[in-house]
Formats: structure tokens, sequence, C-alpha cells
């Protein structure tokens, strides 16, 4: 009774912050459900019926044949071929069946269709049927198309995750992308690291203009600056007589392109601590570097954190730069490229990409369930200053 009554005494402000973000769990936990469900279900169930379906079974036409021939059997005056129309399909029922492709479900299972000039077919629930003329069958009489609606039942697989898991260079392409990630996440934390305290508390010329271009750089988008990198690298490359696509390569440009907002960042965190730590370290002789590295560096640790995880989670999903700057040789392709080769050249297999976003997002779970106790106290601590 008194969570109930606290709950109605919720000011509409409160209560509409909940409704919201109530809302976005919904919105995003639903599309991660069907993500999850598709890549246990067949191919053949993706394509013919939707994720919410799985759990109720689904309905499909397919095509069959009666015997031939050599199949009649004569009972009396009239002549029947019998058999069944879902052999191999063991644990499906058919729910309807047709002799035309227009008309696919005409007739309910166990009823008896009369198709003209005597002849007639039932065909049951189990997939049996009786086929009857009351004369011999001929060639144009026997194997006739029958169209048939299948219901089959749920049925989940893990043959998905095995293919992707098992599927060639998957392993190679892993140790990759952690080559790739590991050290592009760590380099720019601490360039920026020290850039930031930097534009925080040492004055020098220029330090404004230096704020601004960083905060510039925020929005350059990433597209316009591959091509005129690469070509920096390819010059580099040749000059040195060394090849331009390695890891140090991709390393520099996540490194460059994480920079401005790993500096933004960190800047509004530090530039919050007390300035009264600063200044008694400064008092008792400390210097900007022993500063940064005893005092700094361990009251920052929210906010490295927290920009660990999206430099992380970016580089790890990344594909345009690695395949970029690395290139898509087995020996250094990442996994996110192994993946996309694994869908096909059309990228019509479903079942491979829904399988495929779950065992990527592995990894980044780890790095987000590790560091997010320090998120949101990384994000928001630059936002109000201490006195």
């Amino acid at each position: 009774m008194t969570a109930t009554a606290s709950f109605f005494k919720i000011g509409p402000a409160r209560l509409f912050v909940h409704a919201c973000v109530l809302l976005i769990v919904i919105i995003w936990l639903i599309p991660t459900l069907g993500i999850f469900v598709s890549a246990l279900r067949d191919k053949d169930q993706i394509v013919v019926s939707g994720w919410w379906t799985s759990f109720a079974g689904s309905t499909r036409t397919v095509a069959a044949r009666v015997g031939g021939v050599d199949q009649q059997k004569q009972e009396g005056a009239t002549y029947v071929i019998a058999g069944n129309l879902l052999r191999g399909q063991e644990g499906h029922s058919l729910t309807a069946f047709g002799t035309r492709v227009q008309q696919p479900s005409a007739y309910k299972a166990g009823e008896t269709a009369d198709l003209g000039e005597g002849l007639s077919l039932q065909v049951n629930a189990d997939g049996s049927y009786r086929y009857s003329k009351p004369a011999a069958f001929t060639d144009d009489d026997a194997g006739r198309r029958v169209y048939v609606a299948v219901s089959t039942p749920p049925e989940f697989t893990l043959d998905n995750y095995r293919t992707v898991l098992t599927g060639e260079g998957i392993g190679q392409s892993f140790i990759n992308s952690l080559t790739v990630t590991i050290p592009a996440t760590i380099i720019p934390i601490l360039i920026a690291a020290f850039a930031a305290y930097a534009l925080s508390w040492m004055e020098f010329p220029g330090r404004a203009l230096l704020i601004a271009l960083v905060v510039g750089l925020i929005v350059v988008p990433l597209q316009m600056s591959l091509i005129p990198l690469l070509r920096l690298y390819n010059q580099v490359g040749m000059l040195l007589d060394a090849p331009s696509k390695t890891y140090p390569g991709i390393w520099l440009a996540h490194t460059a392109f994480g920079m401005p907002l790993a500096i933004y960042l960190l800047r509004a965190y530090i530039a919050g601590l007390p300035k009264e730590i600063i200044e008694s370290a400064r008092v008792d002789g400390a210097s900007d570097f022993e500063i940064f590295v005893k005092i700094v560096l361990p009251l920052s640790f929210p906010a490295l954190a927290s920009f660990a995880i999206f430099q992380f989670l970016w580089v790890w999903n990344d594909l345009l730069v690695a395949m970029v700057f690395l290139g898509t040789d087995r020996q250094h392709l990442v996994l996110t490229g192994a993946l996309n080769a694994l869908l096909g050249s059309r990228g019509g297999n479903w079942e491979i990409l829904t399988a495929s976003a779950f065992v990527t997002i592995i990894v980044p779970l780890c790095v987000f369930f590790a560091l997010q106790r320090y998120l949101v106290r990384g994000l928001l601590a630059g936002s109000v200053k201490g006195g």
C-alpha cells in the first residue's frame, strides 16, 4: 500500500521521464529480440514468415507430384495411386491443397477434390493421398502436380551460429579485430589525456584557438578525409619503401579520427577538477607531468572509461576504415569483413546476418558491462564545475 501511494505521488515531470525511458527500452528491445529469434530459425522459415510468428509455427506452400503410372493399383473397377506428399518432412502437417498454382489452397485437408473426367484426389493432414480414376491412368493423368499448404511447427536451431563460428577465417579475423581495436582505443586515450590536461591547466599562447579547432574537427565527416589520408599513407610508404596498409597505419588512422572527441570529453572532465588540488601540488613543487600522472589520471578514470567504451565500440564495429587502411586479404581481414563475406554477394542470407550480429556484440558487451558504472559519471561530471 505504501509503495502504491508513493508511486502516485511521483510528479508529472518524473513520471514523463520514466515513461520516456520505458519507451526507449521497448523500442530498443523489440528489434533486438527479433534479431535473436531470427538467428535461431531456419532459412526457409525466415523467408516465409516474420520472427513474431515463430512461436506459433508458420505455413508455406510447396509443390509435389502424385505417383506415376507404374504405381497404380486396381481396386475393383477403380484404379488408385496412393502415397504421401510429405515424404521426408515428418513432423509437418498439411492444412490445404490444390491442383492449380492460382488456387493452392482450394481444398481443405481430408476433402475429396473432383478433378473432372472421373478423376478424384483426397489429401489428408498427414500428407497421405488417394488419387483415383474409374479407368486405367495414362501418362497425362499420372504424375500430376499438387500444391499443398504445409504447417511447420515452431523450430529453432543453432546451425546458423555453427556456420558463423566455423566459417573459414573467422578465428583469424577475430584476432585481427582485437589487434586493431585494443591499440586504437588505448593510443588516442593516452594522447588525448595529455592534451586535455594541457588545454585545461596550462597557460600558453593560442590555447583558445586550439580548443576551438578541436571542437570544429568533431563535425568533420569521416568519409571526407579517407582518400586524402590514404594518399598520404601511400606516399609515405613509397618514400620509406614499406607497405602502407599495416596495423600501425590503421592505429594512427583511428587515433586521428577519435582524437577530437576524446580531447573534448576529457577536457570537460579535467577542467572540472577542484582547483585547490592542482594549486596545492604546484606549491609542493610538483611538475605538470607529476600532477598529471599522480593526481589527474587517477581522478579522471571515469571519463577515461566512458570514452574507452565509445572508442572500442566504434573501432570494433568499423568496416570502412579497416578495408581502406588495412585491406581485405585473409591475413588482415577484420571480423566485420569476414562476416560480411559470409553473407554472399547480394547479402540475402538473413540467417547468417542475424547470427553474425550477436557474434560481433559479445566482446563489446563484455567491455560495456565492465566499464558501464563509469559511463554516466564520466559523461556528466564535466557539466557542473566544483567551487
